[in-house]
This record gives structure tokens, sequence and C-alpha cells, in this order.
């Protein structure tokens, strides 16, 4: 039984993780947001594309689809499987992810997920990894104006900080009010590690451009119409 509810948490979280704001914002001003820039469906190249509002507009709608995903998931263990929890919270958030960067219906070609992911950091109600990984992001980003950079710092610190909390016991079940272990910990490692994987996997193209030297700062000077299509041409080969 448990294993089936696992399952439904992935499944329904995809079906949150395929509402892709961008696209649909998009759209709705006569725009098709994969024909633009790098071609992602995502906050990033909403921002790029069409305008701080609308990349704030997409930021809130992918982070609260997490959100929301993460809450339902919460209120549903907390009923009726207290002793999984969080595992829940993470599957559905990770169903989230999937759905987001592959939407079957947008040809699996869909966003990075890291508005998403910072979506499910949310719905943990863990405010230790909250500021964690929000402060990583805001210095790296200051300091750098690398986006991609600041993403992926925030998903090796989860992963990093959530070990570390759940290997000195203060990963605590609001259920029980005991610490996680044995193998609803590890299953936990496993799906951020997962999270991880899937963010890295999505920045390739940027990785590549970070080791060059060539990766594009945020509010760059640069023509944003010769970037974006040096962009677009380079992650369509990855």
């Amino acid at each position: 039984m448990e294993i089936l509810v696992r399952v439904l948490c992935v499944v329904m979280g995809y079906c949150f993780g395929m509402i892709q704001t961008a696209f649909i914002y998009g759209k709705m001003h006569g725009i098709d947001i994969r024909e633009h820039g790098s071609g992602n469906s995502g906050t990033t190249n909403a921002l790029r594309v069409l305008g701080k509002k609308a990349g704030l507009i997409v930021l809130l709608g992918d982070f609260f689809k997490a959100g929301i995903m993460c809450i339902l998931a919460r209120v549903i263990g907390t009923m009726f499987f207290p002793d999984i929890l969080y595992p829940m919270i993470l599957w559905g958030g990770l169903g989230v992810v999937l759905g987001h960067n592959f939407p079957f219906y947008m040809n699996f070609k869909g966003g990075k997920g890291i508005a998403a992911t910072a979506g499910v950091i949310f719905g943990t109600l863990d405010w230790r990894l909250w500021l964690i990984c929000l402060f990583s992001f805001v210095i790296c980003v200051v300091i750098t104006r690398y986006v991609s950079l600041g993403s992926l710092i925030v998903v090796t610190l989860l992963f990093a900080s959530f070990m570390f909390f759940g290997m000195t016991g203060n990963i605590i079940n609001p259920v029980t009010d005991m610490p996680y272990a044995g193998e609803e910990l590890i299953e936990c490692y496993v799906i951020l590690f997962l999270f991880g994987a899937l963010a890295f996997e999505r920045h390739k193209a940027n990785i590549g451009r970070l080791i060059r030297g060539e990766e594009n700062k945020i509010f760059s000077k640069k023509p944003e119409m010769e970037e974006t299509a040096e962009q677009a041409k380079e992650e369509a080969t990855e």
C-alpha cells in the first residue's frame, strides 16, 4: 500500500508540474516561449524574453505549484501515512519537477526545475533548509551574476544540509515527534540526490559555458538576441 502511495504522489506531482507557467503566459501574449531565447519553458528564459513582470509571474507560478503539491502530500500523509510523511512530500515534489522538466504534451521539453525545486524546499516547512538555500542562492548570484551557478549550488547544499541534519538526528517527523532514521531517512537522501541529478543534467550546457567563461550573466549588457541565439544553438545540441 505504501508503495502505491509513493507512486500516487509522483503521478499527482507530475500533473502539477505540467502546469507550464512560462508556456501559458507566453501564449497569452502571443509568444511560444520554446521558440525564443534558450527555448526553455522556465523563469530565466521568461525573464529574458518577456521581461521582469513575466519572470516574476513564472517564478511564482512554478514555485507555488510545487509548494501546493508538497503541502497536499503533507496533509494526506499526516492523516493516513504519518510514518512516511517526509518521503511522501519529497516524492510529490520530485513528480512536480519531472512534470515541469518533461511535460509529455510539449514533447518532454520543459524547464530546468529550479523554481519548482524552490517550491519543494518551501513545502518541507523546514526553515533551516529555506535559509541555507535562499542565502546561498542570493549570495552566489549577487557576487557572480550567474543564475545557473546559484541554482546548482542550491541543489547541492539542499542534499548536503538535509543529510547532515538527518545524520545528526535533526530531521523530525512532526506527527510522531521522533527523528527519522533507517530506511525512511535513506529514502529521503535518494530522492534529494535525484533532485540534484536532474538539475545538473538540465544544466549541462550551462556548466560547459561556466567552465569556458562564456555563461550569460543576469542583466548582462550583451545584446539579448545574440546571447539567446547562442544558448539556444548550444543547448539544442545537448
